[in-house]
């Protein structure tokens, strides 16, 4: 379990709290604009009305003891660069602020930021590369080059093993896993043998993968 600090409730960190709440981490909650304070009340530890860039106030929250600082805001850049710098300059361990474009990512990690998130472009190449092939099911990126995807047992591989099929050293694509009803095993080896009605979860680039599974 971690301690959190969330800064930053609208939509975007509104989902962020709710998943932590799910995980049972520590959250402290901050936004200047009380309703949204109140909306995500059931689902963090703490919740404080506030403005982030206030130094005063920042200070107060004790920064240098969350393990994670996630600076959530999205409609006003001005005060998430703010923010981010004001973090670090206190001592955060380890901060992490959203940006919607490049320039804004570029800025945020020249002040402050340890890493930065793009929901928006993230979900972006998602949605293409998700949509665009008929056999992913879902899709994880790892990198610009590698990612995990869901896609079917193709028909051929029925009832046959792991290292019968080979793909790593055919495709220098990974199986990490298998996939049924629901239900994730990750016990997977070179005798174990795939089913029809399962997917599997496998690593590779998107080149590898669309030419392995010919998506």
């Amino acid at each position: 379990m971690k301690s959190i600090l969330l800064i930053g409730l609208g939509r975007f960190g509104k989902h962020i709290a709710r998943k932590l709440h799910e995980l049972n981490h520590q959250v402290m909650a901050v936004d200047k604009d009380e309703e949204k304070v109140n909306e995500v009340l059931p689902f963090v530890t703490s919740a404080l009305i506030g403005n982030s860039t206030n130094e005063d106030f920042l200070e107060s929250l004790g920064v240098r003891n969350y393990d994670v600082c996630i600076v959530a805001i999205g409609n006003d850049f001005q005060s998430s660069l703010e923010t981010t710098s004001l973090l670090k300059e206190m001592g955060a361990k380890l901060v992490v602020s959203r940006a919607a474009r490049d320039v804004q990512a570029k800025f945020l990690l020249r002040n402050g930021a340890d890493e930065i998130v793009y929901p928006e472009k993230q979900l972006a190449y998602w949605t293409a590369i998700r949509y665009s092939a008929d056999h992913i099911f879902d899709y994880i990126e790892l990198s610009e080059d590698y990612a995990i995807f869901e896609v079917p047992v193709p028909d051929s591989w029925a009832g046959r093993t792991i290292g019968e099929i080979n793909i790593r050293q055919k495709y220098n694509v990974t199986i990490m896993a298998l996939k049924k009803n629901g239900k994730l095993f990750l016990t997977v080896n070179a005798d174990t043998v795939m089913d029809r009605d399962e997917t599997i979860l496998v690593l590779g680039s998107y080149k590898a993968v669309q030419k392995c599974f010919k998506i």
